[in-house]
């Protein structure tokens, strides 16, 4: 069977894959909740959700590096590797390993896709619709709740040393704007580092410190606090903007309860 991943790439399968090396943890959780969790063979140390993963899958590296003998050693059946997430170099040491299947999630319906491919790819369509109409349910209740109050602006911190944040052409970008925010710098693209001197930060209502890449911890909101008395500044659940799949499930509610 021929199939395309989100770079139109085409993968030639003869079998439904059972053995699975998962080098994004977002997808991994992914799988899990599809149903593949024992068709898992290898998987990043960042894979926590569910937490036993790590302790029954062998664990392959991270997401930039990898052990590649040890991945050849589980002879899996496909890789899967997301283009923003692992690096060019990665993929090409791994293609006569196995098939790799790269995604590409910048937007919901992205997310969605990757579902449906996935669902194609492991024979889970079943799952993978009710998972699909399950989050439709979720982004719908959640967008019929929000007050019409006005938007209000915000800077997403992701980086320290340099400072980076958020902007266009980023699956955060887009699930900042779901939450019920304007991106101050959504103009710009995907990660700029800036200085706490930049001009976009004074159009800021709220400064979002994420959870991770970086872990923000309190003692960065009373810097924030310091430098921008007259903004909110608060720490948000990383995994909630930036974990596509199965995760947003659980993100609009996660929204819901946080922002409103």
């Amino acid at each position: 069977m021929k199939y395309l991943d989100q770079l139109n790439r085409e993968l030639q399968l003869n079998k439904s894959p059972k053995r699975i090396v998962s080098l994004v943890p977002s997808q991994t959780e992914l799988l899990v909740d599809l149903g593949l969790e024992n068709e898992l063979v290898g998987v990043t140390k960042f894979c926590v959700h569910p937490s036993s993963l790590r302790k029954n899958k062998t664990i392959v590296g991270g997401t930039k590096k990898v052990n590649i003998e040890k991945i050849k050693a589980l002879q899996p059946d496909i890789i899967l590797c997301n283009k923003e997430e692992n690096t060019e170099d990665m993929v090409k040491a791994l293609e006569s390993i196995a098939p790799i299947h790269i995604s590409d999630v910048n937007t919901v319906e992205d997310c969605l896709e990757l579902i449906k491919m996935y669902g194609a790819i492991f024979k889970t369509p079943p799952k993978a619709t009710e998972l699909i109409e399950a989050i439709k349910i979720e982004r719908a209740e959640f967008h019929s709740k929000k007050t019409s109050r006005q938007k209000p602006k915000a800077a997403y911190f992701i980086w320290k040393n340099p400072w980076m944040v958020t902007a266009s052409n980023t699956f955060i970008n887009t699930m900042v704007n779901e939450a019920g925010f304007i991106n101050v710098f959504e103009n710009e693209e995907r990660y700029p580092e800036i200085s706490l001197g930049n001009s976009k930060l004074k159009e800021a209502d709220c400064i979002l410190l994420s959870s991770e890449p970086y872990p923000f911890k309190n003692r960065h909101v009373d810097f924030f606090k310091e430098q921008f008395q007259n903004k909110k500044v608060e720490i948000v659940d990383g995994e909630m903007f930036s974990w596509y799949g199965s995760r947003l499930l659980k993100s609009y509610n996660y929204f819901q309860h946080t922002f409103y």
